[in-house]
């Protein structure tokens, strides 16, 4: 597993951005995250060491642009680039998510075709009215692997109708001490859908003021994840 974030810095697109953890992140290390720049790791996944190998050993998951959206307006100019990067090394898998899933066909290379089989492009989404906008775009779209990210989800969804060729559906609450609660019925009620439809299901993390059974709890950061896992509700295809 390995990370690849070629530029940095993002603009708050959606309800779910409200407590983005990388707006506070840079918030307290003085870094305005509206100002988007290049990183000194544009050219990692094809730079080599003195032997003339890649430093980005293959076979690995690559998450692609989880400090900014690959999508974004003002990366425009670079991205070409990176898609140049991605076809080289067809030998790693590449992963990004996006809010601006209605860019998609803007913003791909002219070979894409029915799109890269080492490309998996996840459509994030965290309510009712952002799952109908961005799902009905998304199921029509050229891409060989899609996953579905509901986080932060800040209100129970219906997605059934959009799992069509989805492989993998992932859930969260919101983690922030300003958070919206998030019900565990939710969670139950996605799990449900996906296996009705045969997709991958993961609870991700819970919210930090997490709903269950009628009773509210309020969970530090550092046991968001790892109380998600003891659910043991993720649904994994074989």
């Amino acid at each position: 597993m390995a990370r690849w974030d070629p530029w940095h810095g993002c603009h708050k697109h959606s309800e779910g951005c409200k407590y983005c953890y990388i707006h506070k992140g840079d918030s307290r290390r003085g870094i305005d995250t509206d100002n988007v720049v290049k990183t000194d790791r544009f050219t990692a996944p094809i730079e080599k060491n003195k032997k003339g190998e890649y430093k980005m050993k293959a076979g690995q998951l690559v998450y692609l642009c989880f400090s900014s959206d690959f999508l974004l307006e003002d990366a425009d100019p670079w991205r070409k680039e990176c898609w140049e990067m991605i076809k080289e090394r067809s030998d790693l898998h590449f992963m990004f998510l996006t809010k601006r899933i209605e860019r998609f066909l803007d913003c791909i290379p002219s070979d894409w075709g029915d799109g890269y089989p080492n490309v998996t492009v996840g459509c994030t989404i965290e309510n009712q009215a952002r799952a109908d906008e961005r799902l009905s775009i998304f199921q029509n779209l050229p891409i060989v692997h899609k996953n579905v990210i509901c986080q932060p989800l800040i209100e129970g969804i219906d997605i059934k109708k959009y799992l069509q060729d989805v492989e993998f559906v992932v859930v969260g609450g919101e983690s922030d001490y300003r958070a919206r609660p998030f019900y565990y019925d939710w969670a139950l009620s996605l799990r449900k859908q996906c296996i009705a439809t045969n997709t991958g299901f993961e609870f991700r993390q819970c919210g930090t003021y997490f709903i269950k059974d009628g009773k509210q709890y309020k969970l530090a950061v550092r046991d968001l994840c790892s109380q998600a896992r003891k659910a043991g509700i993720n649904y994994y295809l074989s």
